[in-house]
């Protein structure tokens, strides 16, 4: 029998810096990630597999991913009507919502949810 190597696979820190290994694909494709932590239950729970359309168009109530503080965010965008701005809220109460004055961070929109192996458990965002 053949024994099979483990394959590494680089882990390279994320950033909303142009990586120009990483210049020739496309900005603009949809990509999935999982979801880990409890920010966003009960909609989004630890192991969903969220889409994001990182040229989406991001409205009041949407769910997004952002590049604030230094890190990638995700969270629901909010019109702050006693701020006159945006805010990201965190579905979960037991996390803070985050001010921003302008929406240059947002960097993603998501468009669907599923469960991973559960094709009939999507639900889409965005029509």
């Amino acid at each position: 029998m053949i024994e099979k190597k483990p394959f590494p696979i680089p882990v390279v820190p994320a950033g909303p810096e142009s990586d120009p290994a990483l210049d020739s694909c496309s900005a603009a494709e949809s990509f999935a990630l999982m979801v880990l932590g409890d920010s966003m239950e009960p909609e989004f729970v630890e192991g969903d597999i969220i889409i994001i359309e990182p040229e989406g168009l991001a409205t009041d109530g949407s769910y997004v991913m952002a590049w604030l503080d230094g890190e990638w965010i995700f969270r629901q965008l909010v019109k702050d009507e006693a701020g006159g701005g945006w805010k990201l809220r965190p579905l979960n109460p037991k996390y803070p919502s985050a001010p921003i004055s302008d929406l240059a961070g947002i960097k993603g929109v998501i468009i669907q949810k599923s469960k991973p192996g559960r094709r009939k458990a999507a639900k889409r965002y965005v029509e």
